[in-house]
């Protein structure tokens, strides 16, 4: 028995196996995974990674869609105190090796369909010392299945610490490479409580998660529904039929999607024979919901909308079930406009160039305060020191907070487009624009998208008497980073218009072109 208060991830696994051993924690494809189980194989899991001479904190990844064990390998290190770096497998496979090698794991776990990219890159991934494959083997990858039987039932030699780190969660920056953002079991188990608290889940919740675990999202409401000893129903990905079924089929209690995804399954014809009685909250993320479809989506199905803003740093604010009012007042109908007021145990300010506070109504960048947000940024202490300034984090979006506390976003400073609930950094698509070799000038740009909510545009100057096509632009573009970062369109100029210290200036550009 411990003799400290629960304050590590392992703690919450314990805690749900004794509680509620025999009720499902995960199901997927037919396959239930119970929380006594989960914890056994956690458990065996991580012993087997100590057999191969890791210890606590050490580092092991993780490259697989949404999967039961993906969740399993999380749960490993949440028990032990081992790291886990979640790779995007949405990334090329440069972007791929970058995140590996930073975080340089000992132990890298990856699916089957993406054994060509790590045979590929296995030559450039110096820190890897044995491979893991999900659903096969190579004769230089081991079988999951044969790997966890290496371990002992009992576990490993150690357990997480509440000062351990608990994960490394990659969020591409708005300058150069990818940055690791380092969320410890402490904060990461506040989280949790503080997500379980927003969608008012219990024991006998089923969240369904469509969006991919690597992402901070998906991953909160995993454990947040855990918290209090619920059910994750997991798909691989989004597929508006499937999801529908599974609203029906499965008794789902939660839902968690990006607001295009919201449209996606609004518009689907199932939808209207979908049984949504057993559902009390959706939570809607990643992006601002258009007034019209977020009013259209609580004729449908009711007040179950909540509102969640954060980033990977920090979770910041929600706009709770009973202040969605389309049919109040003229404040609250604009509150639905908002994301909300600040969670327990954090603050928020809006401030200034100088880090002043602005007044009341005012725009200026938001900067928060949480017992639960990151503790900086792994192997970058400039960026750390640049976003993590005197216990707050700043955001880099630019907001407004009214006389009630509300909280509005204006603008984002770090020029991130959001489409389909991802977040693509335009000055990352601008550098592979401009390794083209007709480009000379490039500036990417937002537009707005019916289906996805915003798309990448890419403006460009060519080269004196040197030009390319747009399918030619894009093909190149694709080499160079992940397909769904892409430009959906180019649009040549002669000229890009310029601040007068020399900056390209995308307001205007987006006014020349009706962004």
């Amino acid at each position: 028995m411990r003799s400290h208060l629960p304050l590590t991830l392992g703690d919450t696994l314990e805690d749900n196996a004794n509680r509620f051993g025999d009720q499902p924690a995960f199901i997927m494809d037919n396959q239930i995974l119970t929380h006594g189980r989960l914890l056994q194989r956690a458990k065996k899991l991580a012993s087997a990674i100590e057999q191969q001479g890791l210890r606590r904190q050490d580092r092991i990844s993780i490259l697989s869609m949404n999967s039961l064990p993906f969740a399993e390998v999380m749960a490993a290190g949440h028990w032990s105190g081992l790291i886990v770096s979640t790779v995007n497998f949405r990334l090329a496979p440069p972007e791929i090796a970058y995140i590996i090698n930073d975080s340089s794991p000992q132990i890298l776990f990856f699916e089957f369909q993406y054994l060509p990219v790590i045979e590929q890159l296995r030559s450039q991934l110096s820190s890897v010392e044995r491979y893991v494959c999900i659903g096969g083997s190579t004769d230089w990858a081991i079988d999951y299945e044969v790997f966890i039987e290496t371990g002992q039932d009992e576990g490993s030699s150690f357990q997480a610490k509440e000062e351990d780190i608990a994960c490394l969660i990659y969020t591409s920056g708005t300058t150069g490479k990818p940055k690791g953002c380092i969320l410890g079991q402490r904060e990461m188990r506040v989280s949790a409580q503080c997500m379980s608290v927003e969608t008012r889940s219990g024991p006998c919740d089923r969240i369904l998660l469509v969006m991919p675990l690597f992402h901070i999202g998906a991953l909160a409401m995993q454990m947040g529904v855990h918290f209090r000893g619920g059910c994750v129903v997991l798909h691989r990905q989004f597929d508006p039929t499937e999801l529908l079924k599974s609203v029906t089929n499965d008794g789902i209690t939660i839902l968690h999607l990006a607001p295009t995804l919201v449209q996606m399954m609004l518009d689907h014809p199932a939808v209207t024979d979908t049984d949504f009685s057993s559902l009390h909250t959706l939570v809607y993320s990643a992006a601002a919901m258009p007034l019209p479809l977020l009013k259209r989506g609580m004729s449908m199905l009711g007040n179950v909308f909540v509102n969640l803003y954060g980033q990977t740093e920090v979770f910041s604010s929600g706009l709770l079930r009973e202040q969605h009012r389309p049919e109040g007042s003229e404040k609250e109908k604009h509150w639905l406009t908002s994301v909300g007021q600040p969670f327990p145990n954090t603050r928020i300010r809006i401030v200034d160039d100088n880090g002043s506070d602005c007044p009341t109504g005012t725009a200026g960048e938001i900067i928060v305060q949480s017992v639960a947000m990151a503790r900086g940024y792994w192997n970058n202490h400039p960026a750390t020191l640049e976003t993590f300034r005197d216990g707050w984090c700043h955001s880099g979006d630019v907001g407004i907070i009214d006389e009630d506390g509300m909280l509005y976003l204006v603008d984002r400073k770090k020029d991130v487009i959001i489409s389909g609930g991802e977040n693509i950094y335009s000055r990352e698509v601008e550098d592979a624009v401009l390794t083209h070799p007709a480009i000379i000038e490039c500036a990417v740009i937002g537009q707005a998208d019916d289906k996805w909510g915003e798309t990448v545009c890419a403006v460009v100057v060519f080269k004196p008497g040197m030009e390319a096509s747009e399918e030619d632009i894009i093909d190149h573009v694709k080499t160079m980073i992940a397909s769904y970062k892409k430009p959906r369109s180019v649009i040549s100029v002669t000229d890009i218009p310029k601040m007068p210290t020399g900056k390209i200036d995308k307001k205007v550009l987006r006014q020349q072109m009706g962004g």
